[in-house]
């Protein structure tokens, strides 16, 4: 699959646990490859609404009965669920990696590797692209954003440099932006910093963290009891997020405690960390970093 090649794909949707006529959700539609191991496992009376905000994801759409696309993004899914008549759902997956498509697609400019405008919008909507990020944000935001998301140790100083080389004139492709930054970028590391430079800004764009947090935040009222979270993250921080909410049902401090001391969270974990073989790995490098956990609505 050209779009994308779905990461952990019989682990991911075996740990739906599908029932052939349940109500599943697919929240990063994408290629498809999710979905379409998911329909093939349902039965006649089955149903599955997928989410994604990407205009180019349109294209893959499944012409099947029971399947419904949703072209918003995933932190509406209740809102969006109710529209179409669903209060609640034996099963939701989520694969939060850009896609290989957004990748690959040079005018998007999600990679390192091409010359392009400073884009990375999961969606043509949004109005903030990495342009006013890099070129109209204060130096201290640009700081935050920088060792926030990038988790870069010259934060600062990167910030400063950005500041000082765009009142000389716009940083408007990606080429002008490892250009003012190339002091920081050795070349034995120059693609890791790179890629954590990309990231950083690619984050706060799309509001990615903010995303997961509304969309994790909705996912017990909308589980059935019984019902399945499967998600797959690429960074530290998503998995941190997810990790922790499935623990304790919140992002910060203690789970909460009824009246006797006993832990009251709304999930618990099926199994352990699930990671890609060797295997998948060499067939998908992009699989690298996935990081696979299931949950079950209790």
């Amino acid at each position: 699959m050209e779009y994308h090649n779905p990461v952990l794909l019989k682990e991911t949707v075996d740990g739906l646990d599908i029932k052939e006529d349940g109500v599943y959700v697919d929240v990063t539609f994408g290629g498809g490859g999710h979905s379409r191991e998911i329909l093939k496992r349902l039965g006649a009376k089955g149903r599955l609404l997928a989410f994604d905000q990407d205009e180019d994801a349109v294209a893959n759409k499944i012409d099947d009965e029971r399947f419904t696309l949703i072209e918003e993004n995933f932190r509406y899914i209740k809102r969006f669920l109710k529209f179409y008549g669903v209060k609640e759902v034996d099963g939701i997956l989520g694969d939060f990696g850009v896609s290989s498509h957004q990748f690959d697609v040079a005018e998007r400019g999600f990679s390192t590797r091409f010359e392009a405008d400073l884009d990375m919008r999961m969606s043509k909507r949004n109005p903030l692209s990495a342009f006013e990020v890099v070129n109209e944000y204060e130096e201290n935001e640009l700081r935050s954003v920088l060792s926030l998301y990038g988790e870069l140790r010259n934060a600062a100083a990167m910030a400063k440099v950005i500041v000082e080389k765009r009142a000389e004139a716009p940083i408007k492709t990606s080429e002008d932006l490892k250009s003012a930054l190339r002091k920081f970028l050795p070349q034995h590391k120059e693609h890791k910093i790179l890629a954590q430079i990309y990231q950083a800004i690619r984050i706060e764009v799309n509001q990615e963290m903010e995303v997961l947090r509304d969309f994790l935040e909705q996912t017990p009222e909308l589980l059935k009891k019984g019902g399945r979270l499967s998600l797959i993250s690429y960074h530290s921080l998503e998995d941190r997020l997810v990790k922790r909410f499935i623990r304790s049902g919140k992002f910060e401090g203690e789970p909460e405690k009824d009246f006797y001391g006993n832990i009251d969270v709304p999930l618990k974990k099926v199994g352990g960390l699930v990671t890609p073989s060797a295997v998948e790995i060499k067939e998908n490098n992009r699989a690298r970093s996935a990081k696979l956990r299931i949950a079950e609505k209790l």
